[in-house]
């Protein structure tokens, strides 16, 4: 996971050297501010969310804010070491930025012996083990249904983590096929054959010839049929 080492920092705006003190922001509600919208990024993510945040500094000479507003700098991922800012704007604006790690524990696919390229993967061929999911590479596999009786994309080490993009759903359409057609537009509905002019999976594009010469394209579906959108 990428880690970002930005140290505590925070930025006051709007603050005049002959303004009379009005008072300190708690570091409780930065800290709980920042906790809970970080929970609220974690939902719908599979597997058991833990959270720590960094106690905001207990010195900091910050105004109090009505109403605190977190965000995630731009190109930052909800989990990890990570950066959350915390922006004011009544009465004083202000922005604070707070270190916090999010970590991810759940089931997660590893392969039980080395896979060829383009291997029927079978049971046996993977187990499920428990660990940190935001320390493994993204789209990481965690069920066994997701990856049996689906093709290695390439070569697998043993014990490797297995993701979405390594695997893919045999072909169900072959170079050279006559398959169904279901061709659609605006107000109407035609279906058909065609010669297929590549092999193909459930989900992938194929290109097809027509009996009139034309050549379109369309996406295969887990019957082996084609849909054609127009």
């Amino acid at each position: 996971m990428k880690r970002l080492a930005t140290p505590l920092a925070v930025l006051t705006v709007g603050l005049s050297p002959l303004s009379p003190a009005i008072g300190q922001q708690p570091p409780q509600a930065v800290e709980s501010t920042v906790r809970t919208f970080l929970e609220r990024q974690m939902q719908g993510m599979p597997g058991e969310p833990r959270i720590s945040v960094r106690a905001f500094d207990p010195a900091n000479q910050l105004p109090p804010c009505a109403a605190l507003e977190p965000f995630l700098p731009p190109g930052t991922r909800p989990w990890g070491q990570l950066t959350v800012g915390v922006r004011c704007d009544s009465p004083v604006t202000w922005t604070a930025y707070v270190q916090a790690q999010v970590q991810i524990f759940g089931p997660y696919l590893v392969t039980t012996r080395a896979l060829r390229s383009a291997e029927v993967i079978r049971e046996g061929d993977i187990e499920v083990r428990e660990g940190e999911l935001t320390a493994l590479p993204d789209n990481v596999l965690s069920s066994p249904e997701q990856a049996l009786g689906h093709l290695t994309r390439f070569a697998q080490a043993a014990g490797a983590p297995l993701r979405a993009g390594s695997v893919r759903l045999p072909d169900v359409v072959r170079r050279g096929q006559t398959v169904p057609i279901l061709t659609r537009g605006p107000g109407f509905t035609v279906s058909g054959e065609g010669q297929a002019l590549s092999a193909a999976a459930p989900g992938e594009r194929v290109r097809i010839r027509l009996g009139n010469g034309q050549i379109v394209q369309g996406l295969v579906q887990p019957d082996g049929s084609v849909s054609v959108d127009f």
